[in-house]
């Protein structure tokens, strides 16, 4: 066990298993403390590699992180502290790990549970190369105003009130973490405050004493006085009193066994920690109480009374002049998390985004406040779901039979459109879905796909405006623009597209009003007067009954129809079809295991 100091100022530490909160109260204590530089140099997160944001202050830094403790330590040679909050079934082979390292002192192991056997090991390889363990089961430790290991005392608040912020002069050991963060309150209404404290751990074989701790504390010259806490169970505070009966002890101990009560129980009782079970008389409270008493500590009758004896013990230290109180400072102000801080009311933080279709911050995801359950409770299929994340509102079940027909119909139309063929193209030069995907995407604009949009457009305003078809097609002549959703390269008056007949089959049986559509079929009447391939097409079909889902549904007013045509509505829904086929080809070309593209010479015209 080393005979002095763990700790300083300039103490670093590496931190294994990354554990946010932990790691941000150990940087913020740095800042309360003043310290120059962060006592955690490295972070070890097995299998992964490269750097965590964190405060220092105000200063956002980024910590390094490394997969393995051998790569840790060689990256940071001065960091001597191992922090361990692996879990009960990895702590022991990681600390081992750990203590075999030339750079590393000082392994404190958070995890309970750690298997006996284990431990032993642990604490005949640390004491045979004169390392120091603390725990297992343990909170950790602190050196007020310079160091302290994980979520030891607590809260900053806590931190501020004990005036763990600058050292005092008394050295507390504990088993308890819980009753640490309590005494460190205590030691700082009755004294001048804490100069180290550390809690060993409760379980049955700690990795460090309570004795290993007080002989330090009896080396180090700023500690003037020593409170240790004990409790039933074990027969480590029998190592302290014989410290104590040999004279190797020169400092007032004020001590506490902790446990009293257990007598008035009938049946054996345990006390939270592995180690706080009594096996014996020699290990109940009482008896070991006694026997620190017998040894020269000051013992109160009560743990009531361990406040009074500590500040007594305090006074007449100060009394004889063998302590000198430290200098009240004022610690720096630790900038608040801007969440804590928003839900504490204290600032105002704009928003970056607005959402106003989905929210997944509570027990499930909601589609434009539908619970996700709820979507699939129902029975309610891809229609219904766009229309809330598009719409924002639940449509009629004939619109979003609609919605989904339409779909259908659109998700593919052969490998030789330009979408397909960039989708084939690109899947054939091995790249991923998503590429293939984008790819063909991309072709969708004003001569592939985007005829929907248009011809909603169109139509919307020549009927709105009351124009015959015959003003409108010549209108349209005139502007030099073709009728959108008129035409078909294949199709002809006496060879419709099936797909606009079911379409138009289902809008006349389901839908309350197809003005719009009725307006196409007039409009086609009129072209079909001047060739026969001018019939209405997919896009035109599609465009028109769109409208009248609109506005038939009762659901929307003009100006919202106006804005969803606008906003292009009606291309999302072709992107959202097609997309279903340019996956399908993607999938094909790859499972045909097609080779690499390359366009026939035969198919290009080479001109000067």
């Amino acid at each position: 066990m080393a005979s002095g100091q763990l700790f300083s100022r300039t103490t670093q530490a590496l931190f294994y298993n990354y554990k946010q909160l932990p790691i941000q109260r150990m940087l913020d204590f740095d800042f309360l403390c003043g310290r120059e530089t962060p006592s955690v140099a490295g972070i070890i997160n097995p299998g992964a590699e490269g750097f965590q944001k964190l405060f220092f202050g105000q200063e956002e830094i980024a910590i390094p992180v490394h997969s393995t403790i051998e790569d840790a330590c060689a990256a940071h040679p001065t960091a001597d502290v191992f922090i361990n909050f692996a879990s009960y079934r990895s702590a022991a082979a990681s600390s081992k790990t750990a203590l075999k390292q030339p750079t590393i002192r000082v392994v404190a192991i958070i995890a309970e549970g750690v298997p006996e056997l284990d431990t032993k090991e642990l604490i005949a390889y640390a004491r045979a190369n004169n390392k120091v363990v603390i725990g297992p089961a343990t909170v950790g430790g602190i050196q007020a105003g310079a160091f302290k290991i994980g979520d030891t005392a607590g809260t900053l608040d806590n931190i501020i009130q004990c005036k763990l912020y600058r050292p005092g002069c008394v050295g507390f050991v504990s088993k308890s973490g819980g009753m640490s963060n309590e005494l460190y309150n205590t030691v700082a209404r009755v004294t001048d405050g804490i100069y180290e404290g550390i809690a060993i751990g409760g379980d049955v074989f700690p990795g460090s004493t309570l004795s290993d701790h007080v002989l330090r504390f009896n080396n180090i010259p700023q500690v003037k006085m020593i409170v240790v806490l004990g409790e039933l169970g074990g027969r480590d505070e029998y190592s302290l009193v014989e410290a104590l009966k040999q004279g190797k002890i020169n400092k007032p101990v004020v001590a506490w066994v902790s446990g009293t009560c257990a007598r008035l129980f009938k049946s054996e009782v345990q006390f939270g920690h592995a180690g706080a079970k009594s096996g014996g008389e020699m290990e109940s409270a009482q008896a070991k109480n006694q026997a620190l008493r017998e040894a020269g500590a000051v013992v109160p009758t009560s743990y009531e009374a361990f406040e009074t004896s500590i500040k007594e013990t305090f006074d007449n230290l100060a009394a004889e002049g063998k302590i000198t109180p430290v200098k009240e400072v004022k610690p720096p102000q630790i900038p608040e998390d801007l969440s804590t801080a928003i839900k504490s009311g204290k600032v105002r933080a704009p928003t970056h985004i607005i959402s106003t279709i989905s929210d997944d911050r509570g027990e499930e995801p909601c589609y434009a406040g539908v619970p996700m359950s709820s979507i699939i409770e129902q029975g309610l299929g891809v229609g219904d779901v766009i229309s809330l994340l598009w719409f924002k509102r639940s449509l009629p079940r004939y619109c979003t039979q609609f919605i989904e027909i339409c779909v259908m119909l659109c998700a593919d139309h052969g490998p030789c459109v330009s979408g397909a063929h960039n989708t084939i193209v690109t899947a054939r030069a091995g790249k991923d879905l998503v590429s293939c995907l984008v790819s063909g995407l991309l072709t969708i604009g004003p001569r592939f796909g985007g005829a929907v949009d248009d011809a909603a457009r169109y139509f919307k305003d020549a009927y709105d405006r009351n124009l015959t078809p015959y003003e409108f097609v010549e209108s349209m002549k005139k502007k030099g623009i073709r009728v959108p959703g008129i035409g078909h390269r294949i199709k002809r008056g006496d060879n419709r597209d099936k797909r606009v007949e079911l379409l138009q089959l289902f809008a006349r049986t389901h839908f309350p009003s197809t003005k719009y559509m009725e307006y196409a079929v007039q409009v086609e009447t009129y072209t079909l007067s001047k060739a026969n391939n001018l019939v209405l097409n997919v896009d035109g079909a599609i465009g028109s009954l769109f409208l009248d889902l609109l506005a038939g549904s009762g659901m929307f007013t003009k100006p919202e129809i106006d804005e969803i045509v606008e906003i292009g509505y009606l291309n999302g829904l072709f992107v959202l079809a097609r997309s279903i086929g340019l996956i399908g080809h993607t999938f094909d070309q790859k499972r045909l295991k097609q080779p690499l593209y390359r366009h026939p010479w035969e198919d290009v015209l080479y001109t000067k």
